[in-house]
C-alpha cells in the first residue's frame, strides 16, 4: 500500500504594516495651507477645504478599512506654523481588532500590540486642537500609543485622549488585553506634564471590576494663551460641583486639574455611556468654536 501524506494545515501569514505620515501647516496671509501632507497604507490624511475667515485647517486622521489590525503601527509627525490652526479629527472610533494568525515579521508571534505614535510641534501664536473619536479596543486586542507636543511659550493646544469599553453590542465590556497611552507635553523644550494609562488583564475581569460601571474615559489637555478662555468657563463650572455632595455611582463624573499656577489643567471624565461623554464634551468646550469658528467647530463630536 502506498503511502498516503495529509498536508499539515497551515496557519495564513499576516503582513504588518508601518504607516508613515507628515502633516506641515503654515499660514500665507488670512489662510492656511498644508506645505507637505504625505501618508502611506494604513494611514490616510485628508483635508477638507475649510472655509473661515482665518488660517484655520482641518485633517482627518483616518485608516484604510476602519480600524488597525493588532500588530500594525503608525508614525505621525505634525508641524502647526506660525499664526496658524489645526484642527485634527478622526471619522468613527480608533478600532483595534484582535490579531488573527501569525505575521509575517514576526512568524512565532501571535497578537501583537497595534502602536500609533504622534510628535507635533506647535509653533509661535499657532494652536492644535486634537480633538479624535475615542479609541475602542476589541477583546483581546493589545494597543499602545505616544504622543509628543512641542509647544512654542506662546503656542496652544487642545488635547483629547479618550477610550471606550469594547463592542458593548456584543457584549465585550474592557476585554481587551492591554491598553496603554503616554502624552507628553513640553513648552519651549521644557517637559510640563506626562499622563500615562496603563490596562492589563492580565487576570480576566480585572480592567472591568476597575473601571465599571463606566464604558468611557477621556482625558483632555489644555495649555497656552488661546485656550484660557476654556480653562476659564471650566474652573467655573468645577467650583460649582465640588460643592455638591454625590451618592451612589453618577452617571458622569468630572474632575479639573491645574498646572502652570493656573494657566493650563487637565481635565478628566467618565461616563457610563460613551454619548454622555461626548455631548458633555461638545458643551465643554465650546469656546474653541471662537477660536477657529463655529462651523469648524460643529465637525468634532459628531
Amino acid at each position: 500500500m502506498d503511502n498516503v501524506i495529509t498536508p499539515v494545515p497551515q496557519v495564513p501569514l499576516r503582513h504588518i504594516f508601518h504607516g508613515r505620515g507628515k502633516a506641515v501647516l503654515n499660514a500665507s496671509g488670512n489662510t492656511a495651507s498644508f506645505s507637505e501632507l504625505s501618508y502611506q497604507y494604513p494611514l490616510k490624511l485628508l483635508s477638507p477645504r475649510t472655509v473661515v475667515d482665518g488660517p484655520v485647517a482641518t485633517v482627518y486622521v483616518l485608516s484604510y478599512g476602519g480600524g488597525l489590525v493588532s500588530g500594525d503601527r503608525i508614525d505621525l509627525e505634525v508641524d502647526v506654523g506660525e499664526r496658524c490652526s489645526l484642527l485634527m479629527l478622526t471619522q468613527g472610533f480608533t478600532k483595534v481588532f484582535r490579531a488573527r494568525g501569525k505575521t509575517i515579521s514576526d512568524p512565532g508571534s501571535d497578537g501583537a500590540i497595534t502602536r500609533q505614535r504622534l510628535s507635533a510641534t506647535v509653533r509661535s501664536e499657532s494652536l492644535l486642537l486634537l480633538l479624535p473619536d475615542p479609541v475602542t479596543c476589541f477583546a483581546r486586542s493589545s494597543y499602545s500609543q505616544i504622543q509628543t507636543f512641542d509647544l512654542a511659550p506662546d503656542g496652544s493646544a487642545i488635547i483629547l485622549d479618550w477610550f471606550t469599553s469594547g463592542r458593548m453590542s456584543r457584549g465585550e465590556v474592557w476585554e481587551l488585553d492591554r491598553y496603554r497611552s503616554v502624552n507628553e507635553v513640553q513648552i519651549d523644550g521644557k517637559r510640563v506634564a506626562r499622563d500615562v494609562m496603563l490596562l492589563e488583564n492580565l487576570v480576566p475581569g480585572r480592567v472591568k471590576s476597575r473601571l465599571a460601571p463606566y464604558g468611557c474615559y477621556a482625558t483632555v489637555f489644555l495649555f497656552g494663551p488661546a485656550v484660557q478662555p476654556v480653562l476659564k468657563s471650566l474652573r467655573v463650572e468645577y467650583d460649582t460641583i465640588q460643592q455638591m455632595q454625590l451618592g451612589a455611582p453618577e452617571p458622569f463624573i468630572w474632575s479639573l486639574s491645574p498646572l502652570e499656577k493656573g494657566k493650563a489643567g487637565i481635565l478628566r471624565c467618565a461616563g457610563k455611556e460613551t454619548e454622555t461623554v461626548r455631548v458633555w464634551l461638545r458643551t465643554a468646550l465650546a469656546e474653541v468654536g471662537k477660536l477657529v469658528g463655529k462651523d469648524v467647530y460643529d465637525k468634532a463630536f459628531v
